[in-house]
């Protein structure tokens, strides 16, 4: 049942990326709160704007993934000039035509283990700069016309600078089920990167 998955996919993304601005220290500790989820000890933002900024963002997939036209979720990390320094990139795969009862259970032990990767995982990061930004962003396979669909104008283009060369690729996690794939890997510039020039926007 793709909706079933989809719900559950949903609410671990909204965990899962409340854990990365968590783990990057992008605010103080404070910010956060202690909660059990999937019987793991995970953080929730306690400020309301971060909160429903994150919770809006992941909910706002739903009826996408729902249909299949999410390809990935990102958590992406800027310099000063908008230049990516830092993708948190979770690709996603529902299977729309799986037809059987999802056992919720065994699909949030699997889920579980991201999770729990991801509390580990600060040594792959980088060292963020002083004055950095951050976004969720959601790349689409298709995306019908805003006109057609009301969820549509939750989401604007980007307008995010994208890197030059392909980047290096640190694999997190990864799982395959009938019903979900899913996989979570961080993605930095090429040492083959162009550096900006002074002055450049």
């Amino acid at each position: 049942m793709a909706g079933e998955t989809a719900r559950i996919l949903v609410e671990f993304l909204e965990v899962a990326i409340t854990s990365i601005v968590f783990l990057k220290g992008v605010y103080p500790s404070g910010a956060f709160e202690r909660r059990r989820y999937m019987n793991l000890v995970v953080q929730r933002a306690r400020h309301p704007q971060l909160r429903d900024y994150i919770h809006s963002a992941v909910f706002g997939l739903l009826p996408f993934i729902q249909k299949g036209m999410v390809e990935r979720a990102a958590v992406i990390f800027f310099n000063t000039d908008g230049i990516p320094v830092e993708r948190f990139v979770f690709k996603l795969a529902v299977n729309l035509s799986y037809g059987s009862k999802v056992e919720e259970a065994d699909l949030e032990f699997t889920l579980r283990s991201f999770l729990i990767k991801l509390s580990v995982s600060e040594s792959l990061t980088k060292v963020l700069p002083c004055d950095y930004r951050w976004e969720i962003t959601a790349y689409f396979r298709s995306l019908p016309e805003a006109s057609a669909n009301k969820d549509v104008k939750q989401w604007i283009p980007t307008d995010a600078r994208q890197w030059e060369q392909p980047p290096l690729l640190t694999p997190i996690k990864s799982m395959s089920s009938k019903p979900l794939c899913v996989q979570l890997y961080i993605e930095h510039p090429s040492l083959s990167e162009p550096k900006p020039q002074n002055g450049e926007v």
